[in-house]
């Protein structure tokens, strides 16, 4: 199979889903989204991982328009550094504060994150071009993580870590910290754990707790 068509299979998955959304959800949501064409105002901000298993409105049974959600690697924010350089994670975060006026900020991480797992392991070598060095904004989880751990445990030490390093460096925002201050926005920390479908919450700092399924 040439590279041809092979990209062009991933085109036809790509327009077989659009397909079945046409058939099956648009009624439903037709609706809705002729009322969102008028605006937005979603009260919650996510910021997630890129990574493809783990889908923010899915996991938070959200509806089209309810989340302004902000996707990088390893669900990070930088600090404040309004220098004038591409902020791409900044600029979405700005926007969420201070146009829209979001009300709370939820940091999703999740189990087996290549990102975490590249700042404690090290990046792969076809990944350290940008890879590496953007996950240097996590970089003093490192030593929140008890080196003791090992396996599962210390991946999710890790990542809970680095939602730790995120909810900090939100707060270095001037706009976010005053919001936080005054009660009109709050930052929440979560943790999907990809295989057993279930999610943790960040109660206080550096305590996790289930959040209940049923």
């Amino acid at each position: 199979m040439g590279d041809a068509e092979r990209t062009g299979g991933t085109l036809d998955a790509l327009f077989d889903g659009y397909r079945r959304f046409r058939a099956e959800a648009w009624p439903d949501l037709r609706r809705r989204f002729e009322r969102l064409a008028k605006g937005q105002s979603p009260k919650i901000m996510v910021i997630g991982c890129s990574d493809s298993r783990v889908d923010p409105q899915q996991i938070l049974g959200a509806e089209p328009g309810e989340l302004f959600v902000l996707r990088n690697v390893a669900a990070l924010a930088p600090t404040y550094t309004p220098d004038g350089s591409h902020h791409s994670s900044s600029a979405a975060l700005e926007f969420a504060v201070r146009v829209l006026g979001v009300e709370r900020i939820v940091v999703l991480a999740h189990a087996g994150c290549g990102g975490v797992k590249a700042l404690f392991d090290g990046a792969p070598p076809e990944a350290a071009d940008f890879v590496a060095s953007w996950m240097r904004i996590a970089e003093r989880a490192r030593s929140a993580v008890d080196p003791e751990l090992t396996g599962t445990a210390r991946e999710r030490a890790g990542e809970e870590a680095c939602v730790d390093v995120t909810i900090e460096n939100l707060m270095t925002f001037p706009w976010v910290r005053e919001r936080v201050e005054d009660g009109s926005l709050a930052l929440t920390g979560m943790h999907f754990g990809v295989a057993d479908g279930c999610l943790r919450c960040r109660v206080g700092s550096g305590f996790w707790a289930d959040v209940p399924a049923e």
